[in-house]
């Protein structure tokens, strides 16, 4: 049996509940009046839910994963959370339930929510509102994002986060964008911003071999997190493995990586050292 894993392919041996969509009533509205309700945030496309300890931030978290993601980052472990066509339709209403549902649960653990992808940043608008409830209900909020749409998360939007979860997945320009398809500026400046704003901020970098693993890339990316030194608690160094190749290939999707093979427990260690080097706490 395959091992199950969370959506940065770590082992998800915490799993409590959900890991789909189970559970989850489906909205069941016309073309038009869908539109609308997305654009209102009313309504959210989302692909999973999973209740999780020891992941996706502190205690045990209800983790809601959000269709749809601008990036192709060509090491993603659930590709079929890129596409909003892939999701299901989930009122705003269903969403709360879940929160008041496991709200005890969050309070025992000192857990709370993350609202994760996919990117969780394409439905700024429900995302919002799905905060803004979670904090009426004094409970802790997490968003877990590569910040490439960090421009559509207003003032109003980071007020009601707690955390952030925030993948720099390359230090150099040119390695970002060949591993995503998309410009490596927009994360910085997010980054710049919740440090500003005096945000906490997890931030997760996997190593992968002969894309992000070079001495330099990995200066360059502890460059970038040194100046967010004031907001940033970790580094999660994550290393990466092919256990996300079955779904490119049942999705009839191209899995560039095929032939690359997880980094040595060598080279992860070398890269913590990188960033401890700076001061900065690494797990």
């Amino acid at each position: 049996m395959t091992q199950s894993t969370d959506l940065l392919g770590r082992p998800a041996r915490n799993r409590r509940a959900g890991a789909g969509i189970e559970g989850m009533a489906e909205a069941g509205l016309a073309r038009s009046e869908r539109l609308t309700a997305l654009r209102e945030g009313r309504l959210a496309v989302i692909h999973s839910w999973e209740l999780v300890t020891a992941v996706d931030g502190p205690g045990t978290r209800l983790t809601i994963f959000f269709a749809g993601c601008p990036l192709r980052c060509v090491y993603c472990h659930n590709p079929d959370t890129m596409e909003m066509r892939r999701g299901q339709d989930v009122e705003l209403a269903e969403l709360e339930r879940l929160l008041r549902r496991y709200r005890r649960v969050f309070a025992v653990t000192g857990g709370g929510i993350t609202l994760s992808g996919g990117e969780v940043l394409m439905q700024p608008a429900v995302a919002r509102a799905v905060l803004r409830t979670a904090k009426e209900l004094g409970i802790h909020t997490a968003i877990d994002t590569s910040g490439y749409l960090g421009a559509v998360a207003k003032d109003e939007f980071l007020a009601d986060v707690d955390l952030v979860l925030l993948d720099v997945k390359s230090g150099d320009e040119a390695t970002y964008r060949a591993l995503t398809g998309r410009a490596l500026q927009p994360t910085v400046d997010f980054g710049d911003r919740l440090a500003r704003a005096g945000i906490a901020t997890w931030v997760r970098f996997v190593v992968v071999p002969g894309w992000t693993d070079a001495v330099e890339n990995v200066e360059r990316v502890a460059d970038i997190v040194e100046r967010w030194r004031d907001v940033v608690e970790r580094v999660e160094v994550l290393p990466f493995h092919t256990m996300g190749q079955d779904k490119w290939d049942a999705l009839g999707m191209q899995y560039r990586l095929r032939d690359v093979q997880p980094p040595s427990a060598e080279v992860v260690e070398r890269v913590r050292e990188q960033f401890r080097a700076r001061g900065l706490t690494v797990r």
